[in-house]
């Protein structure tokens, strides 16, 4: 079910100083597609299964895991909270051989059109290029996977309009920390206020403006209910015709009257 966006009253726009759109960057899990839900979450319990672990991650379970940034991370966050596999003397070595598992299982999915783009991305996508702004990628997933995502979702001639894809272990730190959104601009050689972040989750939107950049949100089932204050912009989708939410018009505004103003 769409919702209609969640928008700021208009300001007045006789002395805004007028700035550019010069980028458009997606965070991938759960912007470009439904990844989390029906794809990360898949792969992991499969990983366990074939390990033989005995447990799963169920859909209740995985949503408050999703609060740790990061695969990795979040097994050992898991592991931490309820207990480690019997006889495991090595945890980075345990956590390092799931990973690369649940990744090949990931892959799989990815790969066999398991996983539709969310509504509204290619046509913005295409929308951007068209107009000569920068397209990004920008996630602290397994680079592969993002690669994956990209090239089997988006095809290959529009992986090719991106301008810069960061992925993996290219920064230190997990959103919500900046790092890799600061990175990105230093990449793109942009200022905060000429670029737009979309993202799906508060950790996303925290690093986005951490960093400085105005931030639209689009919902998943997983996120709706997360506390959205900062962003400047709120909907359930992007949207297709006749249903479209979000046009690269609208992202044009929010850089134009400022942050949190649209």
């Amino acid at each position: 079910m769409n919702r209609s966006p969640r928008r700021r009253r208009a300001p007045d726009r006789r002395n805004t100083v007028a700035v550019g759109l010069k980028a458009l960057i997606f965070d991938c899990d759960g912007v470009l597609a439904e990844t989390e839900r029906d794809g990360h979450r898949v792969a992991f319990n499969r990983t366990f299964a074939a390990k033989g672990f005995g447990f799963e991650w169920d859909a209740a379970l995985y949503k408050e895991l999703l609060k740790i940034g990061g695969g990795k991370e979040r097994m050992r966050h898991f592991f931490d909270r309820t207990s480690w596999p019997a006889g495991v003397s090595d945890k980075d070595a345990l956590i390092k051989e799931l990973h690369k598992l649940k990744t090949d299982y990931y892959t799989q999915i990815v790969e066999a059109g398991e996983l539709p783009l969310r509504p509204g991305v290619a046509r913005l996508v295409d929308e951007a290029a068209a107009a000569g702004v920068k397209l990004a990628v920008c996630s602290t997933s397994n680079e592969k996977a993002v690669h994956t995502v990209v090239e089997r979702l988006l095809g290959l001639e529009r992986k090719a309009k991106f301008d810069v894809i960061l992925a993996g272990d290219v920064v230190s730190k997990k959103k919500p920390d900046p790092e890799i959104y600061t990175l990105v601009l230093e990449r793109l050689h942009l200022k905060p206020t000429e670029a737009v972040v979309v993202e799906d989750n508060r950790n996303g939107l925290l690093a986005a403006k951490g960093a400085g950049i105005y931030c639209l949100v689009t919902t998943n089932s997983y996120t709706e209910d997360e506390d959205f204050r900062e962003a400047d912009l709120v909907v359930s989708e992007l949207g297709d015709p006749p249903q479209v939410q979000v046009d690269l018009a609208t992202i044009r505004r929010m850089v134009e009257v400022g942050p949190g103003r649209l």
